[in-house]
């Protein structure tokens, strides 16, 4: 468990598909170690609850308990998606405003043709059509009060890993002794 001297980090990746919020969550977790909660939206929603992303949608609530459990129980969190605002954007603010402590939030920020080109290299590449990346897409979709920093698509996934480790103060906190 952390202690008052370490409390928990909430991590928030956000961006469109192929953005790199997986890469970047991933890559968190390789180089900070254990104690490193991923809560991935495709996964719940998905995977788990296998729903289609609606406002109002089951998986919404079922984020917010996953992310909860994990910080409880003394876990850094990182919660990453889409997580559209209009859908999601009170579910993250209510996170932010709930966790005692640091939270950082980033937007991966994509161009479309650079999100056709990567997603070209993903698994799933010959599932989703270019029409449907193109309903998906939302330029910027920032979450309201300036509280995410954008992550150009010109930054490298080495350098954006790196950047939220020390941002987020993760670089320099003892291993966690959970997981």
């Amino acid at each position: 468990m952390t202690t008052p001297y370490s409390p928990t980090r909430l991590i928030v990746l956000r961006g469109n598909s192929a953005s790199g919020k997986s890469s970047v969550a991933t890559g968190l977790r390789e180089r900070y170690g254990r104690g490193i909660a991923l809560v991935r939206q495709d996964t719940l929603r998905r995977e788990v609850l296998r729903e289609r992303d609606i406002p109002g949608g089951a998986n919404i609530g079922l984020i917010d308990l996953t992310v909860r459990h994990a910080l409880a129980h003394g876990f850094h969190t990182v919660l990453e998606g889409l997580l559209y605002v209009s859908h999601y954007g009170e579910m993250p603010a209510g996170l932010l405003a709930d966790h005692p402590g640091r939270t950082h939030c980033y937007y991966l920020d994509v161009p479309f043709e650079e999100t056709l080109a990567r997603h070209a290299t993903k698994p799933i590449a010959d599932e989703v059509t270019e029409r449907q990346l193109r309903e998906w897409y939302r330029p910027l979709d920032v979450l309201p009060g300036g509280v995410e920093t954008v992550v150009p698509a010109t930054s490298p996934l080495a350098a954006t890993v790196e950047r939220v480790l020390r941002e987020s103060g993760l670089a320099d906190v003892p291993r966690s002794t959970v997981g």
